[in-house]
């Protein structure tokens, strides 16, 4: 999807600057097909009216002989259509408030054809059975053009930037396809889509009609014409519809959130009028699928927002747990970068980095530092931020998101030529003078270079993605300092703390075990000697030998200093015995260190486990077996 139109030139800016320029909304004309009056509410006369109510002026709204017309003018109708008889001839009238004023519109019923407001109702029903929003767009164009009758009819949709795309569209056989096509911003100004915001449909009966004047009793400021069905059109917008091959159009407002996001457009070859209401009923039908739209574009974002999370998670699962977040992270690196749509990313996390994919040759410190850690999303480097440009040739796209106070995430994305389809060549050699319209709206392809894949939504889903990360790596920290604060810094074994959880969580849990308590003999004649280095590297020795000689359910610890304690659950104190002695061999043999082999040796008492005592009464029942094990003459084990 083209997310965005080219750059406007200047003389695209000029048009746009000369539109706002224009008094569309008091062009003090009307359309010649009806007729306009303006009744002082206090002295129901007339003093203001269209060239061709020219006699009424002045006059009382009783001289019109129209019961119904003279009750309107009070009656607060707030713009819905009344059947009138003036004279001869039958109006559809419509009111409008002006304080102490009100104006009334009459277009004539004759001259328009019966066109079937009834099956509009069976055109919303079999409408809000559609699932997919290009689908339902084209369905409305074929259903509002089976109703009006008109030539062509165009669904547009507005992006972003103001330009706008003809998303669905139905015509007759012999007039070429519009579908699919792009226009200018400057085709719908902003000043008529305020227009749009506030007046639900627009009727320009024939694009011949200069308008007719308003003939006031006194000089007044002009008169707002906002809200009327009558007003009159801009010339440029008259030329330009004739250049379109349009003789008459009806465009129906698409508004979500205060925000005109598209409309439907009716246009005939030849003049044709829409009665008012079938007018209105279409009014309520382009309400209706413009809701519609907002529900399926709503549910589809919702299940992409739930893919899109679900694969993140997926990619930082591992994050938490992980010895190595970055390189966990980068293990990932094609996931997370399809994640985003990248084609390579840069990881700079806690100090440090790592390249995945396809990344600009520049050297990576320098990218990192010239990106900063602000967030950054643009598909036009060169245009945006062109000193970043210069160090990512071949690259237009860069993303940076930060990962809380962590790093920072750089995604790339290459430069592509994308090719978009205009309504309309939108050069010069299409038009008369720069603030002309386009003489011709044939598809004109434009290649637009310079820039990447748009980034889309995939910004703010990289920005959550930047977030998460930086729980993730939050909650990695947490549970490495609540881990530490369990397990001995020298050893990496359970530290008493930790032990005294796990062996209370024994005694209640499981039936049966052994507890061994072992003191090394002779360990501070090493230290003294040979220093604490030295005692460290034999302490580590010996947590290893005790790791490797028990089972993977033991629990082992390092006390303090030089003692340890074995919780072996479920074993039998005869097998308690046979594997403390085991044990026991195993630290007296020699360990290496770098001030030559050192020896020593462990007195261990043992103790069944046994229901009811805490976990300090079973270390001080089994510290009480070790010390009778040191006096019957040390390395030896002792119940």
């Amino acid at each position: 999807m083209v997310e965005s139109g080219v750059v406007p030139d200047e003389s695209e800016r000029r048009r746009l600057e000369e539109c706002v320029t224009e008094p569309i909304r008091t062009p003090g004309r009307i359309q010649s097909f009806g007729m306009l009056l303006v009744v002082d509410v206090a002295t129901y006369t007339i003093v203001t009216v269209s060239e061709n109510a020219a006699p009424w002026l002045g006059q009382s709204v009783s001289v019109l002989a129209s019961p119904t017309l003279e009750w309107s003018v009070t009656a607060e109708t707030h713009g819905a259509p009344i059947r009138v008889e003036v004279g001869d001839e039958t109006f559809d009238a419509v009111t409008h408030s002006l304080g102490d004023r009100v104006l009334i519109e009459l277009e004539p019923t004759g001259g328009t054809p019966d066109l079937p407001t009834a099956s509009v109702v069976g055109a919303i029903r079999s409408l809000g059975m559609l699932a997919g929003a290009d689908e339902l767009r084209q369905a409305v164009a074929e259903e509002v053009k089976r109703i009006s009758g008109f030539d062509r009819v165009m669904v547009y949709r507005f992006f972003e930037d103001g330009h706008g795309e003809v998303a669905g569209e139905a015509s007759e056989p012999d007039m070429e396809a519009y579908r699919g096509l792009h226009f200018p911003a400057s085709d719908i100004p902003q000043q008529a889509r305020s227009l749009y915001l506030t007046k639900l449909s627009r009727q320009i009966v024939s694009t011949e009609d200069e308008g007719t004047p308003l003939l006031s009793v006194h000089e007044s400021a002009p008169l707002d014409l906002s809200s009327a069905e009558l007003r009159a059109v801009s010339p440029h917008h008259l030329q330009f519809m004739r250049n379109m091959g349009q003789a008459s159009t009806v465009s129906f407002s698409m508004i979500q959130d205060d925000r005109l996001i598209g409309m439907i457009t009716c246009a005939h070859r030849t003049e044709r009028r829409m009665p008012i209401l079938l007018r209105r009923a279409l009014e309520v039908l382009t309400t209706q699928v413009t809701l519609q739209l907002a529900a399926l574009e709503s549910i589809a974002q919702l299940r992409r927002d739930l893919a899109v999370r679900e694969q993140r998670a997926a990619v930082l699962a591992g994050i938490p747990s992980s010895d190595d977040p970055l390189l966990t992270l980068a293990e990932n690196g094609l996931e997370l970068c399809r994640l985003v749509g990248a084609d390579g990313a840069i990881l700079a996390i806690d100090g440090v980095s790592r390249s995945v994919g396809s990344v600009p040759l520049t050297d990576r410190s320098l990218l990192l530092s010239a990106a900063g850690i602000e967030p950054l999303s643009s598909q036009e480097l060169g245009r945006t931020h062109p000193a970043l440009a210069v160090l990512m040739p071949g690259f237009a796209g860069l993303m940076v998101v930060p990962v809380g106070a962590h790093g920072v995430l750089l995604f790339f994305r290459h430069e592509v030529t994308r090719v978009i389809r205009w309504l309309g060549d939108q050069t010069a050699a299409n038009r008369d003078t720069a603030l002309s319209p386009r003489r011709s709206f044939s598809e004109w392809r434009q290649s637009v270079g310079g820039s990447s894949l748009p980034w889309g939504s995939t910004a703010g889903e990289a920005r959550e993605l930047g977030r998460d990360l930086a729980r993730a790596l939050d909650r990695r920290r947490e549970a490495h300092l609540a881990q530490l604060a369990l397990v001995d810094h020298l050893t990496g074994l359970h530290n008493r703390r930790s032990f005294e959880h796990l062996l209370e969580k024994s005694v209640t849990e499981v039936e049966g075990g052994v507890l061994l308590f072992l003191d090394l003999d002779g360990f501070k004649a090493i230290n003294d000697r040979h220093g604490h280095e030295t005692g460290d590297a034999v302490l580590r020795v010996i947590a290893e030998r005790l790791t490797r000689g028990s089972r993977v359910t033991d629990v082992i610890s390092r006390l303090a200093g030089d003692e340890f304690v074995v919780l072996s659950a479920g074993a039998t104190p005869e097998d308690g015995e046979r594997f403390a002695a085991r044990l026991v061999q195993e630290i007296a043999q020699p360990i290496d260190t770098a001030r030559g082999p050192m020896s020593v040796t462990a007195s261990c008492g043992i103790i069944p486990i046994e229901p009811g005592l805490t976990a300090k009464q079973l270390l001080s029942a089994a510290d009480a077996a070790m010390y009778r094990a040191k006096n019957t003459g040390r390395n030896r084990v002792s119940r």
